[in-house]
C-alpha cells in the first residue's frame, strides 16, 4: 500500500509574523495599540500616504531633533518649520488640523458633561489651548447653570510675561454669553507654573465682581508647558 499523502498545505512553511519593529507605525497601532509608537511614528502615521511605501522616518526624527522635539515643533511658527522644506510645511499643517480635532472633541465633550466631573477634558482642552502659546494669553470657559460649557474665548493677550485683564470686559462676556459660572485660565511662557501676587489679586478681583450677578469663579487654573496649578485644588477660591 503506497504511503499516505500529506496535504498540499502541510508542505508549506507557517506564515511568519512581521516583528514589531520591521512593521510600519500604522500597522504597529492596529496591531499592538497607538501606545506601542513613538513620537516620530506617531507623526509618519500622520503624514504617510497609504499608497507610499517611502519612509519617513529618518525625515520626521530630523525635524523632532531640529525643534528639539514635539513641544518644540508644535510652538514652532510655520515659517521655522516649513523652512525644513516640504515635509515640515506639510507636517505643521496637519499637526495643527490634529490639534484642532482634539480641542473640538474635548470641547464637545465639555458641552455634554458638568466640568466639575470632567476636570480631565478641561486641563487637556486648557493645555491644547495655551501650553504652547509663546505669549500670555487670558482665557475663559463660560458654563450654564449646570457647568456644561456654553463658550470658550481667548478675552485677552499680552507680551511674554504679562497680559492686562479688565473685569469689565470680563463681566460685559459672561452677560453676553448668560453665563452662570466660568473657568479662568492662562499660560505662563517662562514654563512656572506657580501664581505670582497679580494672580492672586486678579483672581480676588474677578470673583468678586463676578459674584455682584451670580456668576461663579469655579477656578483659575494656571498652563505652563505640561504642567498646571489649579487655584480650586490649593483652596485658593
Amino acid at each position: 500500500m503506497p504511503p499516505p499523502v500529506a496535504p498540499a498545505d502541510a508542505a508549506k512553511p507557517p506564515a511568519r509574523l512581521a516583528r514589531p519593529g520591521s512593521m510600519r507605525p500604522e500597522h504597529r497601532l492596529l496591531a499592538i495599540g497607538v501606545h506601542s509608537l513613538d513620537d516620530a511614528d506617531l507623526l509618519s502615521v500622520l503624514m504617510s500616504n497609504q499608497d507610499s511605501n517611502h519612509d519617513l522616518r529618518p525625515h520626521l526624527d530630523g525635524l523632532l531633533a531640529r525643534f528639539k522635539g514635539l513641544s518644540g515643533l508644535f510652538r514652532a511658527a510655520r515659517g521655522k518649520v516649513a523652512q525644513a522644506g516640504s515635509l515640515g510645511k506639510d507636517t505643521w499643517t496637519r499637526l495643527q488640523a490634529a490639534q484642532e480635532l482634539v480641542r473640538r472633541g474635548l470641547a464637545e465633550e465639555l458641552r455634554q458633561r458638568d466640568a466639575l466631573t470632567s476636570p480631565q477634558a478641561v486641563g487637556h482642552y486648557l493645555a491644547l489651548n495655551l501650553q504652547h502659546r509663546r505669549n500670555e494669553v487670558f482665557c475663559i470657559l463660560f458654563l450654564d447653570s449646570h457647568n456644561r460649557l456654553l463658550a470658550a474665548e481667548d478675552v485677552f493677550q499680552g507680551t511674554l510675561n504679562q497680559t492686562a485683564v479688565y473685569p469689565r470686559e470680563v463681566v460685559r462676556r459672561a452677560i453676553e454669553h448668560n453665563a452662570a459660572a466660568v473657568i479662568l485660565a492662562h499660560n505662563h511662557p517662562s514654563g512656572i507654573p506657580d501664581p505670582s501676587a497679580a494672580d492672586r489679586l486678579l483672581t480676588e478681583a474677578l470673583t468678586s465682581a463676578l459674584k455682584c450677578l451670580d456668576i461663579r469663579v469655579l477656578d483659575h487654573v494656571i498652563v505652563a508647558g505640561g504642567r498646571q496649578f489649579s487655584f480650586a485644588e490649593h483652596g485658593l477660591i
